[in-house]
């Protein structure tokens, strides 16, 4: 078959080997004109790379490329478009596949899922948002092996396939510059629940609305977690059907939002029928989370810093800032997805911030989408004790740090969790918390 690869970053690139080794003629379509592509590929490169895509049998698009961008000059062309996560789901070889979806926590959950699993002794692979294409280990599964998918509303939003179990944690507003409004950014994660039949299993977030909604389409057998009968919150431990787990108090994840990716990660495996308590407790009693969430990054001084810049949405900064009682040094802003900010604020003014530092585009503009940016919406509620490093121009991360360091006070947490996108100054969250961590261990 003739093979469009839209989009030849890291997912294109392994999209291109996996069609490419089973057989098929590839062309990569990337609006740069500046990329690498290997002889072996045909390519359709520059201002015409998504002319005549009619003319190909499959359009696999990167996750991040929108299917109406491929469609509006290509119209009829829908149903050959799809991605290596459909591809994956289509063509896998064992029934067992678990995918983990929601706003934040994916990648957390996914991960723990992961390693409970391969504590009680299956072989596991894990790809998806969290990295790792799945095409480049499809063709390493056996029938035997488990299939866990970490999967955000872009890889799910044209999904055909669902998985035997589907996950779905807390759901909030997200990426609204990307979806049309958030009944069309649901719509996209009921995907991963929609082709589920009654012997597969549908876990939601009983405590959040928007999960129960997504988590009913299909025909999954429905079990919530954060109460019974998954795993749920009992005289301060995990438990799930009379099995006590751990205590929360051991559990490594900082956070009360991460009992919730414990619950549901419990939950999944449960589903999964394994039911080794001792593995799952050795799991999430030494697991400390993922790099860039709430990620203890240096004590200097007696004050604590902490990389959170995964925490890219109002909610995320809430629960990062109700993660520490101690006196808080917040750094807020960056670019904007559509958010407001009232929450946000109204949680800074009744916590223990003592100041907060903003920063990017989104701080130094009036209005944003409708409601108040962010100074705005913390001014609107008396609060004074504020700086803004951005009304004199972009700034770097060394003095980002800087200032917060002239702020904190020994017994204070630093905590870098901006309720906002990076791209404004830095070009990703993963830049941003490496240059972040570089500065902090700068500090002398």
């Amino acid at each position: 078959m003739k093979i469009a690869i839209v989009g030849f970053a890291t997912d294109g690139r392994v999209s291109a080997e996996y069609f490419t080794r089973h057989g098929h003629i590839v062309t990569v379509c990337d609006e740069s004109t500046e990329i690498d592509v290997p002889e072996v590929y045909e390519k359709q490169l520059g201002a015409s790379y998504l002319h005549d895509m009619a003319r190909f049998d499959v359009i696999v698009r990167s996750s991040g490329i929108h299917p109406s961008v491929i469609v509006r000059n290509n119209p009829g062309v829908e149903g050959k478009i799809t991605t290596s996560v459909n591809e994956c789901l289509a063509h896998c070889p064992t029934p067992n596949t678990i995918g983990v979806t929601g706003t934040k926590g994916k990648g957390t959950t996914s991960t723990l899922i992961t390693k409970m699993l391969e504590a009680a002794g299956k072989r596991v692979f894990l790809g998806g948002n969290i990295g790792r294409s799945p095409l480049e280990f499809l063709d390493e599964v056996t029938v035997d092996d488990w299939v866990v998918l970490e999967l955000s509303s872009f890889q799910l939003s044209d999904l055909r396939h669902s998985p035997h179990i589907a996950v779905c944690l807390m759901v909030v507003p997200e990426h609204l510059n990307w979806h049309s409004d958030m009944a069309d950014y649901k719509a996209a994660k009921s995907h991963l629940f929609a082709q589920q039949k009654s012997d597969d299993v549908a876990i939601y977030f009983a405590e959040n609305s928007d999960s129960t909604e997504i988590a009913s389409h299909g025909s999954g057998r429905k079990v919530p977690y954060f109460t019974e009968p998954g795993a749920h919150i009992e005289n301060g431990a995990i438990v799930i059907e009379d099995q006590r787990i751990c205590s929360t108090d051991e559990l490594k994840l900082l956070g009360k939002h991460n009992w919730q990716n414990a619950c549901a990660a419990v939950t999944a495996v449960w589903q999964a029928d394994v039911h080794d308590t001792d593995a799952i407790c050795s799991v999430l009693t030494s697991f400390a989370g993922l790099e860039h969430r709430l990620e203890f990054v240096r004590e200097f001084e007696g004050v604590r810093y902490y990389d959170d810049s995964f925490g890219t949405t109002p909610e995320t900064a809430i629960v990062a800032i109700q993660s520490f009682e101690q006196p808080k040094i917040i750094i807020l802003g960056g670019s904007d997805k559509g958010a407001d900010y009232g929450e946000l604020a109204q949680v800074v003014s009744e916590s223990t911030v003592r100041q907060i530092i903003i920063v990017g585009n989104t701080a130094n503009r009036a209005y944003v989408s409708g409601g108040p940016a962010i100074e705005s919406a913390l001014r609107n509620l008396g609060l004074q004790n504020i700086t803004s490093l951005i009304k004199a121009g972009p700034t770097t991360m060394e003095e980002i740090v800087s200032e917060a360091y002239k702020c904190a006070q020994p017994g204070d947490v630093v905590l870098l969790s901006t309720a906002c996108a990076s791209f404004d100054i830095f070009e990703n969250y993963k830049d941003r918390g490496w240059r972040f961590k570089q500065a902090v261990q700068a500090l002398a």
